[in-house]
């Protein structure tokens, strides 16, 4: 009787929510306009709106670690209409960085489904001399803290991942935050810094172009953007993986009806043949799934990082 009765108010709310939707849907993305996240985020409204059929309008709310883009999501009314753009520093490190989180994304946010995963590349600067991983952890332990690693932010993937790589090898590299990752590698390419861990949606053109060294990719298997390019596995650093992803959440409390019409548009504008395309060509893949997995890899890298951040001490005031 109670499984009837589930099911009866399932079948309730899906009829409830048939029409959705009947407006426009807001999509907040916590980073800047023309930043990486956000231009991934563009290329995913544009085939969702396809998909919905309503435009989707993003709204640049950047600000506290990601945080802020969060908080005004989850501070939404929980209908369906606004929905955020969530890479993985807002939901998986950003969290961990500020001394009062000004949202619990477990509890306030609910998860739409993942959109991409990706790739950090280990970069070098052209005036350096190295040209593998082994050379730089040889030098490193020769010379601690001689060499500088740029970051495009204090708390960043790149900078967290990098603090990683270092408690792996026991180096001694010293950190230096710039406001933004064009100004970092500006600086790498210059000689001010000798290496950078990046997103390969920011570093893969510059890597093309022969402006800085690509010296292995963070993921568990190579890049298909770069499969010339080894893993920081293969290069020597046993067990070292720091995948970046972004996804999609709405405030708790959106109906599942609502949450279901989402995932489903968002699997299918996300493998769209115009989206895969935009999103290998910024060095990424396209992937998708249910709430409930993307929620299982939120939850497992949040733990992840957590214990990185601490080891670092790394905070953003």
């Amino acid at each position: 009787m109670r499984t009837a009765l589930g099911g009866l108010l399932l079948l309730m709310s899906v009829a409830a929510h048939a029409a959705y939707p009947e407006r426009p849907v807001r999509m907040i993305v916590p980073q800047a306009v023309g930043a990486s996240t956000d231009n991934v985020a563009r290329i995913v409204a544009t085939e969702l709106a396809r998909e919905l059929g309503q435009q989707v309008v993003v709204d640049n709310r950047p600000g506290g670690a990601l945080q802020l883009g969060m908080e005004l999501t989850a501070k939404a009314t929980a209908d369906g209409y606004t929905i955020g753009y969530a890479p993985i520093g807002a939901l998986a490190i950003g969290p961990h960085l500020v001394a009062r989180p000004t949202v619990d994304a477990m509890r306030e946010l609910a998860p739409v489904g993942q959109t991409i995963t990706g790739h950090m590349m280990l970069l070098a600067g052209p005036k350096t001399p190295f040209r593998s991983v082994r050379e730089v952890i040889d030098y490193a332990k020769q010379n601690p803290g001689k060499l500088f690693n740029a970051s495009s932010g204090n708390g960043s993937p790149g900078h967290i991942g990098f603090e990683l790589l270092k408690t792996m090898t026991g180096v001694q590299i010293v950190h230096v935050p710039y406001k933004g990752g064009p100004a970092a590698i500006a600086d790498l390419m210059g000689g001010q810094v000798q290496l950078m861990m990046e997103g390969l949606n920011s570093a893969s053109g510059h890597v093309k172009a022969g402006r800085v060294r690509g010296l292995a990719v963070t993921g568990a298997k190579r890049s298909p953007v770069f499969p010339e390019v080894p893993t920081l596995i293969e290069a020597g650093v046993a067990g070292y993986e720091a995948t970046t992803w972004h996804g999609v959440v709405a405030p708790a409390g959106t109906p599942r009806a609502v949450i279901a019409v989402l995932n489903a548009k968002l699997n299918r504008a996300v493998h769209s043949p115009a989206a895969s395309e935009r999103i290998f060509a910024l060095g990424s893949e396209p992937l998708t799934g249910t709430p409930e997995e993307f929620w299982k890899l939120v939850r497992s890298d949040s733990a992840k990082w957590a214990e990185v951040i601490k080891k670092a001490n790394a905070k953003i005031d």
